[in-house]
């Protein structure tokens, strides 16, 4: 069985695909007491606070519906950054071309 990460991943890629970003990552985390639902999102001209606005507001009700995490968890949409984390085989491989190394 997929892991909640994979789940929420293979739920919103095409609707954030569709408006226009990618996304980057996933990530679930315990913090303290609280968790935390990151959606990394990513396009080529940069993320401003208005692109993650736009795609809070689109999963929200996709997240609420699939129902995959049972705790309270604060959500957060927020750009993958420069100094993103390269946690998957295609974030190294992007990387890497971005580089002109591939």
């Amino acid at each position: 069985m997929a892991n909640i990460e994979e789940k929420v991943e293979k739920l919103l890629e095409e609707t954030i695909n569709n408006l226009g970003y990618e996304l980057y990552d996933v990530e679930y985390v315990k913090e303290g007491k609280n968790y935390f639902l990151r959606i990394f999102i990513d396009k080529q001209d940069g993320i401003n606070i208005e692109d993650c606005e736009k795609v809070n507001n689109e999963i929200m009700d996709l997240l609420d519906e699939a129902d995959y995490i049972k705790e309270q968890y604060f959500l957060e949409v927020s750009s993958s950054g420069l100094e993103r984390v390269l946690r998957k085989d295609k974030h190294f491989y992007d990387n890497l071309r971005k580089r002109g190394r591939s």
